[in-house]
């Protein structure tokens, strides 16, 4: 039975993950392998959103990056044929018109400010989120924490800042490292990377367990 190991770990709430609707934003590095962990877990209702295509410098870290010039929703569509697949950019003005009251749990995996602090203002009380996992070598160091307790993480730095100066006053988990650069540009491990999402899916199941 496909699901018979998950069903011995997570017991009876098992049927919640998968009577579960969420909503994932961004497939790349990190929320290409939250998905497979989701999926994998038994949480078949899936909606995904992305734009892009997969470029030969994604193989490093992305799943489905040998499909090279593929649209990565329809790659992961054919993979996991349940999910609904919306190739659209994530940007502020898509947040302001997409309805996110279907869904029980959204997973926001991009890395525009700008979206995000608008994902934030619309989805907060359902929202969990991706900080960087770029250029850092250690995956023991990945930690979650509401967004307002993060240290150490750039991209949750400027985040909190453009949180604070739009008056969002609310609250969200966030997934996150403090562990120093290691480069300038944004080189990337798929340890790292792929920690990020397997950790984001662990947060998710968490919250859907609830």
């Amino acid at each position: 039975m496909r699901y018979a190991r998950s069903r011995l770990l997570f017991g009876d709430d098992f049927d919640k993950l998968q009577g579960a609707k969420v909503l994932l934003l961004g497939v790349g590095g990190v929320g290409g392998i939250c998905l497979d962990c989701l999926f994998r877990s038994g949480i078949s209702d899936i909606t995904i959103v992305d734009f892009d295509i997969f470029e030969e410098s994604n193989q490093n870290r992305q799943l489905g990056s040998q499909a090279v010039g593929e649209v990565k929703v329809e790659y992961f569509k054919k993979c996991y044929p349940s999910i609904t697949a919306i190739n659209e950019k994530i940007t502020p003005q898509w947040c302001e018109t997409f309805d996110f009251s279907p869904y029980d749990l959204v997973i926001d995996a991009i890395d525009d400010i700008p979206a995000k602090v608008a994902l934030a203002h619309h989805a907060s009380n359902k929202m969990i989120a991706s900080m960087g996992g770029a250029k850092r070598l250690d995956p023991t160091k990945i930690e979650i924490a509401s967004i307002w307790k993060t240290h150490g993480d750039a991209l949750a730095k400027k985040f909190r800042y453009e949180l604070k100066k739009s008056g969002f006053k609310g609250k969200f988990e966030v997934v996150f490292s403090a562990e120093e650069p290691h480069c300038t540009h944004l080189g990337s491990f798929m340890g790292v990377t792929g920690t990020f999402g397997l950790t984001l899916c662990s947060l998710a199941i968490d919250k859907l367990r609830i």
